[in-house]
């Protein structure tokens, strides 16, 4: 993790110099964890914004004037995340690509309402991010009343019959995703075995692994993040426990598995289609691999908010929030997602959820 943080402290001081020696242009910012436990995800969003403007000013700009990024770290955490807000909004940031736990990104996104900020989150999936109706809010990723539902329905096709657990972080995207899961679960007549949270942070899960074994749970379907997620799975191997567990998008991370090793094998995890398979791609994701890093995850999710906001921008004719929104809510843009467009809400119109599946210290699509 070590490395993670400073190599972004690099990248981070490079980016406000940029910003500094060009102040003609047009700047905007790319906030998420770059420190803390889930920094792997903040260097995907930095690499991905990066790459996205370098490309685009490689083509001239945006209505002629070259982007000027800054960086912003969270750290996911929401008072730290109202601070970055601000400073943004103090460098005349005209657009953020972040942030990436929704409890972070919903406080952020009146501090940007109120500042004439646009925001594209890459990760966000809470729906309360995009339901209050501020018309700044936008992402390119789903929602968790669609990755629970998803995950409900594979879990009781592959698993009838089985014991199901289910246990969330409390955090705002952990509850929010197991509430969803558990809710279209009961509609389907299952009922879990088990119903617990757990405080984020912890090393020793292991009073929790012994309610999985007392409650015989064949499958545990987890909200939260990928740090807590790797250690149960680890400490229910170690007590000889079977139990497959489920999450959602934020155990889509090499991480998980350099936490779990081989007892993550068979995990199963909901994510968007993966962009580095369309071959539309192919010269990005070698682009991105021939400079040594592998563009996993959310890196494409934030090259595609970046796009999509340029490309409004074009359209617009102007940087201007109100002008920007309606352009983005009333047009298509092509991204490295494919063809995509926003909703009145600020929600994508792409495809949705779809199973993957860690084997071998790698995850694929699962069948």
């Amino acid at each position: 993790m070590t490395r993670y943080i400073v190599a972004l402290a690099a990248i981070l001081s490079l980016g406000l110099f940029a910003c500094s020696k060009e102040e003609s242009g047009i700047t905007i910012g790319v906030a998420g964890p770059i420190s803390g436990s889930e920094a792997v995800f903040g260097e995907q969003f930095v690499h991905g914004a990066q790459r996205a403007v370098a490309d685009i000013n490689a083509k001239g700009g945006v209505l002629g004037k070259k982007l000027n990024l800054v960086i912003g770290d969270d750290a996911c955490d929401p008072k730290q995340a109202v601070s970055v807000a601000n400073d943004m909004a103090s460098k005349g940031a005209v657009f953020v690509a972040g942030h990436y736990c929704s409890g972070t990104s919903i406080p952020a996104s009146d501090v940007y309402n109120e500042s004439g900020i646009v925001q594209i989150s890459p990760a966000s999936t809470s729906p309360d991010y995009t339901d209050r109706g501020l018309p700044n809010v936008f992402r390119v990723c789903g929602r968790d009343d669609a990755q629970g539902p998803t995950a409900a329905a594979y879990v009781a096709a592959h698993f009838a019959g089985k014991r199901i657990a289910v246990v969330d972080d409390k955090s705002t995207y952990g509850k929010g995703l197991a509430d969803e899961f558990k809710k279209a679960m009961n509609a389907k007549g299952i009922t879990e075995v088990l119903h617990e949270s757990i405080s984020a942070g912890e090393k020793d899960y292991t009073p929790l692994v012994s309610k999985l074994k007392q409650a015989q749970a064949d499958v545990l379907y987890f909200g939260g993040y990928k740090t807590e997620g790797g250690l149960i799975t680890r400490q229910m191997r170690e007590q000889g426990l079977k139990t497959i567990l489920v999450g959602g998008d934020a155990l889509v991370t090499d991480e998980f598995w350099s936490i779990t090793g081989p007892a993550g094998e068979g995990t199963l995890m909901t994510f968007g289609p993966d962009p580095r398979l369309d071959p539309k791609n192919a010269e990005l994701v070698a682009a991105f691999r021939a400079d040594k890093y592998e563009p996993e995850a959310y890196t494409l999710y934030t090259y595609a908010a970046v796009q999509a906001w340029a490309q409004a921008v074009e359209k617009a004719g102007s940087t201007d929030a109100a002008k920007v929104e309606a352009a983005l809510k009333s047009n298509k843009f092509d991204t490295v997602l494919g063809q995509i467009g926003f909703n009145a809400k600020g929600d994508m119109d792409a495809p949705g959820y779809v199973f993957y599946v860690w084997k071998n210290g790698k995850y694929a699509y699962a069948g």
